[in-house]
C-alpha cells in the first residue's frame, strides 16, 4: 500500500492474478501509463502484453476503451475479466445495432472499467455520440502494428484512433508482439505520441530450439517429431481441408489430434479448444485462427507444415511453445514446392487493380445493392457461394476483398459469432389466447418477455445459456423449442451463426469512381514481396543462427547465438559418421554434461526434431546405465 492509502501495482496482481511479481518490463510500463504518458509496448508473444493495460486501468477512475481486431480474443478476455469480478463488456461486428446501444449506453453510465470494441466501431456516429458522455481512463490498442502502413497486417479502421484522441483526452498503451523498428516508430507517429516512449522486451525465448528442416515426406517427419517429442503440440498449414487430412493422418497413427479452422462453428471451436487446453486433444492442427489470445503454457512443439508469407506471422505462431519457460520446438518443414508457393502467393496476392474494381460491383450486385446505397450494411458473406455464382476463382476473390478492405471501403471481419436472435410474430394480447403444446414454451415466452425489450418490435439478441438455465433445460433443447415456437408462427427464429460479415462504410459507388490508390498498391505489393524474401532467407541460411536472423529483422542487432537451433547444434556437432548413437550418447552425458542430466536434455539432443536419424536412443541409454558406462539421470 502507498503512503496516500492507494494500492501498489504489484498489489493489484496479486488480488486479481495470484501474481507476486510482474514479468520483465510489465511494472515499467506499468507505471508509464500510471503516470499519465504515452507507451508503446512490445511484448513477444506470451509476454502478458493484457496485464500491462489492465493492472494501470483498475488503478484509475473511468472505463479503459479496448481496441483489438480479434474477436475470439475479445471474447475470451472480457469473460475472463468478468470471472475475477472486473465489469467488462464488449462490442463487435457481428452485434446488431440495438445490441451495441445498450452495450454503449452501460459504458457510458455504467460502472465498467473495460470496453473492448473492434476498430470499425470507431467511426460511426452511435459510438462518437456515447464516447462523449464516458469517462475514458486510458485508450488500449491490441495489436498496434495494424496502425503502421509498414506493417504487414495494416488495418484502415485503425486510422480513427488517431481521431478519436481529438475528441477523448485519455493516455494511450499501444501493444504487440511483433514490430520492426521502423514499423514501431510509424506506429507512435500515428498515434500522436506527445513523447514516444518505446518500451519493449528482448526478443529471445532461450527455451525455444528454432530447427528447420528440409524434407520432401513432410507427414513422415511431422509423425516422427510428434512421437520423438512429449507433450502438446499444435501444427500449422495454410488451408482449411489439410488441417482435416493431417489431423485424420495423425489419428490414424495412434496421436490424440484434432483440426480447428474458421470454418467450423462456435461450438465446435469452443470445445476443441477446451479438450486441447485439458490435453484430452495432444496435438492441434490448425490454421492461423488457432492460437490467439489462448495461454496454453505447457505447449512443447509448434510446426509449421506450410512456410508462412512473413518472418512476423512465423515469430507470433512459434512463440506459442514454450510459454512455461521448459524446452520447447519450434519446427518449420518445407521443400522447393514451398519456394515456388510463396512466389505465386505474392503474385496472386495481388490482382489487378481493374479484376479489384470488378469484384467490388459484384458484391453489391450480389446483395442487389444500387448505386448510392448501402452504407452501414452488414452483409452476411460465403466466399465460396460468391465465388460460385459469379465463376470467380477464389483466392483472387479473397485477396481483392483484403486489399479493399485496406483501402477503407469495407471492413471484412473473417471470425464473427452472430448472435441468436427472436421476435415475436404475434400481438401481445393474443399470446395469452394461443394454445402450446408443451408448456415449457410458455414458460420460455415468459422469461423472454420478462428479460429483453423490444421483442414485439425487432429480433432481439438472446443470451442463449442464461434463458436456458432460467427454464431448466439444456442450450440443444432451448433452440429445439424456439424451433417449435417458430413452427407455430408464435415467434421468428434466427439461429447462432458463425460467419464472414461485410461491413460497408459507404455508398456504392458508381464505376471509375473506386479509388483504389495504385501508389499504394505498389507500396503494399513491394512490402510484401520483401517479407516474403526475408521469409525464404530465413529457410534458407544454413550458417545463421535461427534466433539471430529473426532478433535482427526485429530490430535487435546484438545478439549471441542461441546454441540450440539446428544451425548451431550442427556448427556444434562433430563430424563423427562412423560413431554410433551409443558413443555420442556417452560422449553428451560424461564429457559435455559432467555426468549430470536430465532426460530432457538427452530428448533435446538426441530425439529433437533436428535429428535426421530415428534411433530409438532411450533403449539405448537404458542399456549404457546398466552396464556402467554412464550414470542415471537426476530427476
Amino acid at each position: 500500500m502507498s503512503n496516500d492509502g492507494r494500492m501498489k501495482p504489484v498489489e493489484v496482481l496479486n488480488e486479481y492474478w495470484g501474481y507476486d511479481s510482474f514479468r520483465p518490463k510489465q511494472e515499467d510500463i506499468v507505471n508509464a501509463a500510471l503516470d499519465g504518458r504515452d507507451v508503446l509496448a512490445i511484448l513477444p508473444t506470451g509476454g502478458g502484453k493484457s496485464v500491462c493495460f489492465q493492472v494501470p486501468a483498475l488503478m484509475r477512475e473511468g472505463i479503459a476503451l479496448v481496441i483489438t481486431p480479434l474477436i475470439a480474443l475479445m471474447k475470451d478476455q472480457v469473460q475472463n475479466l468478468n470471472s475475477r469480478g472486473i465489469k467488462a463488456l464488449c462490442v463487435n461486428a457481428g452485434m446488431g445495432r440495438r445490441e451495441v446501444e445498450l452495450a454503449l449506453n452501460n459504458a457510458a453510465y455504467g460502472d465498467f472499467k473495460f470496453l473492448y470494441l473492434s476498430p470499425e466501431r470507431l467511426g460511426t456516429s452511435l459510438f462518437q455520440n456515447y464516447v462523449k458522455e464516458m469517462n475514458v481512463s486510458f485508450i488500449v490498442v491490441d495489436e498496434a502494428h495494424c496502425i503502421s502502413q509498414w506493417g504487414y497486417d495494416f488495418r484502415p479502421d485503425y486510422l480513427q484512433i488517431g481521431k478519436l484522441r481529438d475528441i477523448v483526452n485519455a493516455p494511450v498503451i499501444a501493444l504487440t508482439a511483433t514490430a520492426t523498428p521502423q514499423v514501431a516508430e510509424d506506429i507512435m507517429e500515428r498515434l500522436g505520441f506527445g513523447d514516444k516512449l518505446l518500451i519493449k522486451s528482448g526478443f529471445e525465448r532461450p527455451n525455444l530450439s528454432y530447427i528447420v528442416r528440409r524434407c520432401d515426406d513432410k507427414m513422415g517427419q511431422l509423425l516422427n517429431i510428434c512421437c520423438s517429442v512429449e507433450g502438446t503440440g499444435i501444427v500449422y498449414v495454410r488451408s482449411r481441408k489439410k488441417t482435416e487430412e493431417l489431423a485424420a493422418f495423425l489419428n490414424s497413427n495412434g496421436m490424440a489430434a484434432s483440426f480447428y479452422h474458421a470454418g467450423l462453428g462456435p461450438d465446435s471451436r469452443s470445445e476443441r479448444q477446451e479438450q486441447w487446453k485439458k490435453g484430452k486433444i495432444r496435438v492441434m492442427v490448425c490454421t492461423n485462427a488457432f492460437g490467439m489470445g489462448i495461454d496454453k503454457p505447457d505447449v512443447r512443439f509448434v510446426v509449421h507444415f506450410d512456410v508462412p508469407d512473413s518472418p512476423e506471422a512465423y515469430f507470433q505462431e512459434a512463440g506459442r511453445g514454450g510459454r512455461d519457460g521448459k524446452r520447447s520446438f519450434a519446427v518449420l518443414l518445407w521443400n522447393e514446392t514451398d519456394i515456388r508457393r510463396l512466389h505465386q502467393i505474392a503474385t496472386v496476392s495481388f490482382p489487378s487493380l481493374e479484376y479489384m474494381e470488378d469484384v467490388y460491383h459484384k458484391v453489391h450486385t450480389f446483395y442487389e445493392i444500387p448505386y448510392d446505397d448501402g452504407a452501414g450494411r452488414q452483409l452476411k458473406f460465403d466466399l465460396e457461394e460468391f465465388c460460385r455464382h459469379f465463376k470467380l476463382q477464389r483466392q483472387a476473390v479473397y485477396y481483392s476483398l483484403v486489399y479493399i478492405e485496406r483501402t477503407g471501403h469495407w471492413t471484412l471481419s473473417e471470425d464473427v459469432d452472430i448472435s441468436t436472435k427472436v421476435q415475436m410474430r404475434v400481438d401481445r394480447n393474443e399470446l395469452y389466447d394461443i394454445e402450446l403444446p408443451d408448456p415449457l414454451m410458455a414458460r420460455l415466452i415468459e422469461v423472454l418477455m420478462r428479460r429483453y425489450t423490444g421483442l414485439f418490435s425487432y429480433p432481439v439478441p438472446v443470451d442463449e445459456e442464461y434463458v436456458a438455465s432460467a427454464i431448466g433445460v439444456s442450450v440443444p433443447v432451448f433452440r429445439q423449442l424456439l424451433y417449435r415456437l417458430s413452427l407455430e408462427h408464435v415467434i421468428r427464429y434466427v439461429p447462432n451463426d458463425h460467419a464472414t460479415v461485410l461491413f460497408l462504410h459507404h455508398e456504392r459507388l458508381r464505376p471509375k469512381n473506386l479509388n483504389l490508390d495504385p501508389e499504394r498498391y505498389a507500396f503494399l505489393k513491394k512490402s510484401y514481396e520483401d517479407r516474403v524474401e526475408k521469409m525464404i532467407g530465413y529457410i534458407s541460411e544454413d550458417d545463421i543462427c535461427r534466433s539471430s536472423y529473426l532478433l535482427e529483422y526485429f530490430g535487435q542487432t546484438e545478439s549471441t547465438d542461441c546454441g540450440t537451433c539446428d544451425v548451431c547444434r550442427s556448427a556444434k556437432r562433430k563430424p563423427a559418421a562412423s560413431e554410433d548413437t551409443a558413443d555420442l550418447l556417452k560422449s553428451f552425458i560424461n564429457e559435455d554434461r559432467s555426468g549430470t542430466y536430465t532426460l530432457d536434455d538427452v530428448a533435446m539432443h538426441f530425439a529433437s526434431p533436428e535429428q535426421e536419424a530415428s534411433h530409438d536412443f532411450k533403449a539405448i541409454l537404458r542399456r549404457l546405465i546398466d552396464e556402467g558406462a554412464v550414470p542415471p539421470p537426476v530427476a
